[in-house]
């Protein structure tokens, strides 16, 4: 009598501090990312999966050094980080650039980044933005990066004139602002920020570790099933409908 092969188990990270994509609430990890990386292994009855929250800045070094077999939500910045394989893309997000009262209303931000030398430009920590311009601007000093854990650390700062402007996806900042005026933050006075720039947008993928093969022997074949499963997710309309569910009130 044949018996089936167990199914091997298998540990991918998310961010635990990007909402609405992948963040933890009460405990669970949760999140746009988190649910369509759920629905697509549960298609794949070979592999047992666990879904972790790790902080991101970890989760890259553990892609680094083969410590994490795969992390979500990387950008595709292969040049950056030689040492990950991307999946295929799981969703498009678009950055911009927000920036505080007190900037917007002591110069015109037309052009970005020429408009913002001197200024101190908050990011998410371990964030790549993969922008020509900006990359230039902080080679030659005109633009200060403050790098911050979470959406919400950095929204906070730039309403208190901590960081003059912050860099972010869009829907990420717009749901986690919703929240924060929810909360009522009470003590230092809290400025109105705006949108000032548009950036080119951004795929999230699944990223899995090139480094330790030996210890991923399954490494190709998860990856080949996981492709398609998001690819049928993708027909099927079933990642448009994770996010729509997550965007309800």
């Amino acid at each position: 009598m044949a018996w089936a092969a167990a199914p091997q188990p298998v540990v991918l990270y998310g961010d635990d501090d990007y909402p609405p994509y992948s963040y933890v609430e009460n405990g669970q990890l949760k999140g746009i990312y988190t649910d369509i990386v759920r629905e697509a292994v549960q298609a794949m009855p070979q592999y047992r999966v666990q879904l972790r929250p790790v902080p991101w800045k970890r989760g890259v070094l553990m892609l680094q050094t083969g410590d994490a077999f795969g992390l979500y939500p990387p950008y595709s910045w292969r040049s950056e980080r030689p040492y990950v394989r991307y999946s295929v893309p799981l969703l498009m997000e678009q950055l911009v650039v927000f920036c505080n009262q007190d900037v917007v209303a002591k110069r015109a931000l037309r052009q970005w980044p020429a408009d913002y030398a001197g200024l101190h430009i908050g990011v998410n920590a371990g964030f790549l933005l993969g922008d020509a311009g900006l990359t230039a601007a902080l080679r030659s000093g005109e633009i200060v990066l403050d790098a911050a854990k979470g959406t919400r650390t950095n929204l906070l700062k730039l309403m208190r004139g901590r960081i003059d402007c912050y860099v972010s996806d869009r829907l990420s900042a717009q749901w986690e602002l919703q929240r924060i005026r929810r909360a009522g933050q009470t003590g230092t006075p809290m400025q109105a920020i705006h949108e000032t720039a548009q950036l080119a947008g951004q795929q999230g993928h699944l990223g899995f570790t090139q480094r330790q093969p030996g210890a991923y022997p399954y490494r190709d074949d998860f990856i080949e099933q996981f492709n398609a499963a998001i690819a049928r997710m993708q027909d099927s309309g079933a990642i448009r409908r994770i996010v729509e569910r997550a965007l309800q009130p």
